[in-house]
């Protein structure tokens, strides 16, 4: 015979010939010749080598377990005291009853969507990442949701969660915010054969997400060649002068020609221009040449026409003076004194009539 206790936080099985005869709970008992006490603690989960169909043939052992069948298509989340504890996988799992309080809430995960009794929160947990798939789309952006490949819905920003099965899952996703695209390099002849590089640029924006992504292919290459050929075409169809002189007359042209088709691609070009056009070298030099010849030219009319209008000037001057002999005398008088002041020294000689001499100068 022998004396053994059990506790508040234990539970014992007493086995006899391998074999559970009777449950001890909490108190003091005589163990029979032939048994022995295996001791188990309520806190932790049920471990014993027996199995567990044949301890449930032992009278009260059900009593004190709780029992969790988890099918293969289910997960089983464990709270103890309404606190997230573990998570179940498919299989049966037993718990001891008494010490704790248990809470199992099972989830199906034959489909996709993860119900509202779950907490999103838990979906972070360590535990239950393999068994969940997450996406996360930025403010910026929309995405479409391929289910099996079929489209299903447009999502939103946001961080998605859908539970990890045979169901296969996709999205495309597109940035929605204003974005510049730039066509540069382009290598054209104009009308006249001339060769010119031409950097062009386009600010566009994604306003229908279903046509850009799901009825097209790769939308922003195909805008990318729209914009091209639009500007090729355009170009050609026009001589080097006419190009320089209608610069600012390409954005508007091209976006015109290619409306229709930019709409289709689910987009909208809000802005379009010529970032630079370059010329080969000896094109340049050659338009350099004319620029400073028709500069010379304006130059050339410019002093041929003030010349004009001194000679013109000098001929009306010519026509007063003869007209009037005192105007003639006071011009005569205003040029002697502009050579006064230019004199420092006269010399004069003779017999004395230096007045005489200075009025000889100066008056005829």
């Amino acid at each position: 015979m022998k004396r053994v206790t059990i506790n508040t936080n234990e539970i014992g099985l007493v086995i006899k010939n391998n074999a559970v005869v009777r449950v001890l709970t909490i108190g003091k008992y005589w163990l029979g010749f032939g048994e022995k006490l295996d001791v188990y603690d309520l806190s932790k989960p049920v471990q014993s080598t027996l199995d567990i169909d044949v301890l449930l043939q032992v009278s009260g052992f059900a009593e004190h377990i709780e029992l969790v069948e988890v099918a293969d298509t289910e997960i089983c989340l464990v709270f103890v005291n309404n606190n997230f504890k573990q998570m179940l996988a498919a299989g049966i799992h037993v718990f001891w009853k008494g010490l704790q309080n248990y809470r199992f809430q099972k989830e199906d995960i034959t489909n996709i969507e993860i119900g509202a009794t779950v907490n999103k929160q838990l979906l972070e947990k360590q535990t239950l990442l393999y068994y969940v798939r997450q996406f996360k789309l930025e403010p910026s952006e929309k995405g479409l949701l391929f289910l099996d490949g079929v489209f299903t819905k447009v999502l939103d920003a946001g961080t998605y969660y859908w539970w990890k099965n045979a169901t296969s899952i996709a999205i495309s996703k597109v940035d929605m915010r204003l974005t510049t695209m730039d066509i540069v390099g382009q290598e054209i002849l104009t009308k006249d054969k001339a060769q010119i590089r031409i950097n062009f640029s386009i600010q566009y924006q994604v306003v229908d997400v279903l046509k850009a992504l799901l009825e097209n292919k790769e939308f922003e290459k195909q805008l990318y060649m729209l914009m091209q050929l639009a500007l090729r075409a355009y170009i050609g169809r026009m001589t080097l002068d006419e190009l320089m002189e209608n610069k600012s007359e390409i954005n508007t042209q091209v976006l015109s020609e290619t409306a229709a088709q930019v709409e289709l691609l689910g987009v909208k070009v809000f802005h379009a221009g010529v970032k630079d056009i370059i010329l080969p070298g000896d094109i340049r030099e050659i338009m350099n040449q004319v620029l400073v010849a028709e500069k010379k030219a304006q130059a050339n009319i410019i002093t041929r026409r003030e010349e004009t209008a001194s000679t013109r000037s000098l001929l009306n001057t010519a026509k007063l003076m003869e007209e009037n002999a005192m105007l003639f005398k006071l011009k005569e008088m205003e040029y002697v004194e502009k050579i006064a002041e230019k004199i420092n020294n006269i010399s004069v000689s003779g017999n004395g009539q230096v007045v005489d001499q200075l009025k000889q100068l100066f008056v005829k």
